[in-house]
């Protein structure tokens, strides 16, 4: 009898043992989840219809990666709110969703200094026309908008295969998006992962000839990453599963839940 109730409480202390394991490894990972500020407030022109399709896709990649969990930042009032020094503490990462002009934020040089202690920044298209006034944040983004055209189909060379955010679209892919043109071509300060080696044909001058221009890259930033994809002005474009996969790769990659290859900028454009 005494056995037999000794095999019983084994048995149960066993059971409590592996609810309790498994427990804490649910909470090991709840925690281990990166937290995203996804900001979409605008003080310029306001891609609506983008903001929009962004924030239902980044909703459902939080969700099916599980890695991630994202708040937003919407408004001037938001801003000065979430992005105070101390608001900022509680998260891994920003998205900057279409953004554009002089946006707010309380204390930029202290935000610089925020995403360079191992931040992440994601941009998306019109985060490079933010901040025309500020050279410390067009420096940490790499690029600076100038002027685009009509929209238009554009073949996009992969310069790093490897890079989760654009190795599902090697060697090369099309698509019909606006196509932003940088007042300066930065590649010497940057890893770039996709370019086009011709002008967009967009109508503006030099449309079709041969040239370097920079679409999509990364880069450190003190010890923080941030990547920038100058894709996103559609709506079809966004909600496609191949600019999902982009996303999330970049993603995945500034906050460093993937392992890839540090970022090397400077590199040639591959001939």
């Amino acid at each position: 009898m005494n056995g037999a109730w000794w095999m019983v409480a084994l048995c149960a202390m066993a059971i409590l043992l592996s609810v309790s394991v498994e427990a804490q490894r649910a909470g090991t990972a709840a925690r281990a989840k990166k937290r995203l500020l996804v900001v979409s407030h605008t003080a310029g022109f306001r891609h609506e219809g983008a903001i929009n399709s962004f924030d239902k896709i980044i909703a459902e990649l939080a969700e099916k990666s599980g890695q991630f969990t994202v708040e937003h930042c919407r408004t001037a009032e938001d801003v000065k709110r979430m992005m105070t020094p101390e608001a900022l503490k509680r998260y891994d990462g920003i998205i900057f969703s279409n953004t554009t002009g002089n946006i707010g934020i309380p204390d930029l040089k202290a935000f610089l200094e925020w995403v360079k202690t191992g931040k992440a920044v994601i941009g998306i298209h019109a985060a490079a026309d933010t901040y025309h006034d500020e050279p410390a944040f067009v420096e940490m983004l790499g690029g600076e908008f100038l002027t685009h055209g009509a929209q238009c189909e554009v073949e996009v060379i992969v310069e790093d295969p490897r890079h989760p955010a654009v190795a599902h679209l090697a060697p090369r892919f099309r698509v019909f998006d606006e196509i932003y043109h940088f007042k300066n071509n930065e590649r010497a300060r940057l890893h770039v992962l996709g370019s086009m080696d011709r002008h967009p044909p967009d109508g503006l001058p030099g449309a079709g000839q041969p040239g370097d221009y920079l679409l999509i890259w990364c880069k450190p930033y003190g010890r923080g990453r941030v990547f920038y994809t100058g894709l996103g002005h559609r709506e079809d474009v966004i909600e496609s599963e191949w600019y999902k996969q982009h996303i999330l790769g970049g993603i995945r990659w500034a906050l460093r839940i993937v392992r890839a290859p540090e970022p090397q900028v400077g590199r040639p454009r591959p001939q």
